[in-house]
């Protein structure tokens, strides 16, 4: 393999963050931060190759695991823990898991990432098998602990891609198919959290939602098989279904808490109107 151009460790183009006031610091930032959504462009293909591809495992029943280490791990729980209560899919087909486990979503674990050999043993826990798909999301794209997790998945018929902020990484090699966004140097430097940071959360979020789309958990551009978790949540899921059924606040709430959701709610209200 080529030496890898570490994007992620260039030094920042501004010096002496040191000496800036608050203003100069926030719109340095600011300026850095509109660089992500261009190069996040750049991967657009890219991008739709991997969902469709995870769309495929899951419609025939696989699950979506991902894999990460530090903010990319954390990023990687944030996206799966999300997925049950915005499109009411199941706990357990959309999979977060980071090295150092639970413990390091809040606290770092330190040398955690550099097992090569856990994350195989991590994903082993859940009786992973060739109808799932990995992402492993790395900004270098040279953690072990996310490397070694692909490769061994590679060798036993797993599908995978990768999310990365370098190109031509060891991630790479190990991912059948690859999302290499270049964001360029931090503003701080080396602190993939920011801009790396930011990158591989809107992907996260084309991944899960196109892929939740397509799977039919959204009608029109509206969440119906969401989670009425909070009192929130009740008003809005009220709302739509008084949208669709064109009944009035009370009765819609009253439906929809008969029923657990805004689509049995619809679906209710249509068999009892046709």
């Amino acid at each position: 393999m080529s030496k890898i151009t570490r994007h992620t460790e260039k030094s920042s183009e501004y010096r002496h963050l040191e000496k800036m006031s608050f203003s100069e610091i926030i719109h340095h930032i600011n300026e850095e931060d509109q660089k992500v959504a261009f190069a996040v462009k750049e991967q657009l293909s890219s991008i739709e190759s991997l969902a469709s591809a995870v769309h495929v495992q899951m419609e025939g029943g696989g699950r979506l695991f991902y894999v990460g280490a530090g903010t990319s791990g954390r990023l990687g729980v944030v996206d799966a823990s999300e997925c049950p209560p915005t499109f009411g899919v199941p706990h357990g087909r959309v999979i977060g898991i980071m090295a150092g486990g639970d413990v390091a979503i809040r606290k770092s674990v330190e040398f955690a990432e550099d097992d090569e050999n856990q994350c195989w043993k991590d994903l082993q826990v859940y009786d992973i098998s060739p109808q799932d798909f990995v992402v492993g999301i790395a900004a270098s794209g040279t953690t072990p602990y996310v490397v070694g997790g692909l490769k061994d998945c590679r060798s036993k018929g797993i599908k995978t891609g990768c999310i990365t902020c370098n190109e031509g990484t060891p991630l790479a090699s190990h991912a059948d198919h690859t999302i290499e966004v270049v964001v360029g140097p931090e503003f701080l430097t080396g602190s993939t959290r920011m801009k790396s940071g930011t990158a591989q959360k809107m992907i996260l979020n084309m991944i899960s939602t196109s892929v939740m789309i397509k799977l039919g958990f959204v009608y029109d551009n509206k969440m119906i098989d969401m989670q009425i978790a909070n009192n929130k949540l009740v008003d809005r899921g009220t709302n739509l279904v008084s949208q669709f059924t064109g009944l009035e606040y009370a009765k819609a709430k009253e439906l929809l808490l008969q029923h657990g959701s805004v689509r049995k709610a619809m679906e209710e209200f249509g068999k009892n109107t046709s």
